[in-house]
């Protein structure tokens, strides 16, 4: 006997239509793929209104090559500079002795 198949409506809020893939009928899915819905494919850039997918540091690649130019870049990468610097000092080792010419007052030792 054949197994039924359990049919899931798409998950958008108020679209009867049946599932395609991803939980998505095949409008939404389309959607989905292109970027269109609320929730993307990819992480996205976070500048306000951009939806290109990330590239560096949390920015699509237009985005990160202005901000890599920017005053923000150079002071973020001198503080990763500077943390990278900071770091445990050795102990120094003792000067070697420096042998002492008897003075007047002084005896010489043998």
């Amino acid at each position: 006997m054949p197994e039924t198949a359990v049919l899931k409506n798409c998950k958008v809020d108020k679209c009867k239509n049946q599932v395609r893939a991803k939980g998505y009928c095949p409008r939404h899915f389309k959607k989905w793929r292109q970027g269109e819905l609320p929730k993307p494919r990819y992480k996205i850039c976070k500048e306000e209104n951009c939806r290109k997918p990330l590239y560096r540091e949390g920015y699509c690649e237009p985005h990160y090559g202005a901000w890599s130019k920017s005053r923000k870049a150079r002071a973020h990468v001198e503080a990763k500079a500077n943390k990278a610097q900071v770091a445990p000092v050795a102990p120094t080792q003792p000067a070697p002795a420096v042998e002492q010419k008897p003075t007047e007052d002084q005896p010489a030792q043998s």
